[in-house]
């Protein structure tokens, strides 16, 4: 298997593992907060992926040569993870994951201002079917709700998280300096673990975690295990190989995959008028997808 198509299948693994962040962090969002259940979560994730870093690659000295660069990629990522929670106490699961949608276009934007990477005039169309779609089924597919321009207080609340992530992605390959993706990522978790506990220490000493139900639980195993610890390997793993966008290019099958967590979850799909817009986004996938020239898989 090559770089580049390793990189496609961890991308494709990552889109579906986040999207159950989405079904199920909505359900939990609002009986904690945002902070505290981050905090936990990226500890959790911390100690696997650096159990999983001892076992592989080891933790070089090398590896803690400039920390602030886990500083500075743990709180982009906290930041996104905070909103991302705040804004699904009110946004629904599939217009929150049309939001995640925009992050393509400011990640290739981000990806040409910090590495110079190139956008080709098929990536920009395919970055703007995708944001038609994603604001089709952000404005719920009403014509006069996207005229007057009304966002719901969640979807603008988890779009400033997106902006976190885009500027994530590029950061990733200028910050790295040869370490594996495992040992780069377990810097990151403890980085954001620490910020977090930091900055949520009032909200996680006021949470009483033995009286939170049990989607709070299942919330917290699912985000650490699954949306942190193999996400994050599999995000910087991507990122290595695949430029900013067409990295990013893989949320625009997050609203399809949440669509698919809602149904087996037992929750009411979106009107069918909805579905067109997550067909575009599909269609942005597939344009970004297809290789232009030879250097820009």
């Amino acid at each position: 298997m090559t770089r580049v198509l390793a990189g496609h299948l961890a991308m494709l693994c990552f889109s579906g593992l986040i999207a159950g962040s989405f079904a199920l962090g909505s359900m939990a969002a609002v009986h904690i907060a945002p902070t505290a259940l981050n905090a936990v979560r990226f500890a959790i994730a911390a100690v696997i992926v650096g159990v999983a870093a001892l076992a592989t690659h080891g933790l070089p000295r090398t590896a803690l040569v400039a920390p602030w660069r886990y500083l500075v990629l743990g709180g982009l990522m906290g930041i996104y993870f905070v909103l991302m929670f705040e804004g699904l106490k009110t946004a629904p699961p599939v217009s929150a994951a049309a939001v995640f949608t925009l992050t393509p276009l400011f990640s290739g934007a981000a990806g040409y201002l910090l590495l110079r990477q190139i956008t080709t005039r098929r990536m920009v169309l395919a970055l703007s079917v995708g944001a038609v779609g994603a604001l089709w089924v952000i404005f719920r597919a009403d014509l006069s709700a996207l005229l007057a321009f009304e966002i719901g207080r969640g979807e603008v609340i988890y779009f400033w998280g997106c902006i976190a992530h885009a500027l994530y992605t590029p950061l990733v390959r200028k910050l790295n300096r040869g370490e594996p993706p495992v040992v780069f990522s377990f810097g990151t978790l403890v980085a954001a673990a620490v910020i977090l506990m930091v900055a949520g220490a009032g909200d996680i000493a006021a949470t009483d975690w033995t009286a939170l139900p049990g989607i709070v639980w299942i919330t917290l195993i699912y985000v650490a295990v699954f949306a942190s610890a193999a996400s994050f390997v599999l995000l910087q793993f991507a990122s290595l190989r695949l430029p900013s966008a067409k990295v990013m290019a893989y949320t625009y099958l997050t609203p399809s995959w949440v669509l698919l967590w809602q149904a087996a979850l037992g929750h009411d799909l979106p009107p069918v008028l909805v579905l067109v817009g997550l067909g575009l986004t599909i269609v942005a996938l597939l344009l970004l997808l297809k290789d232009e020239e030879a250097g820009i898989a």
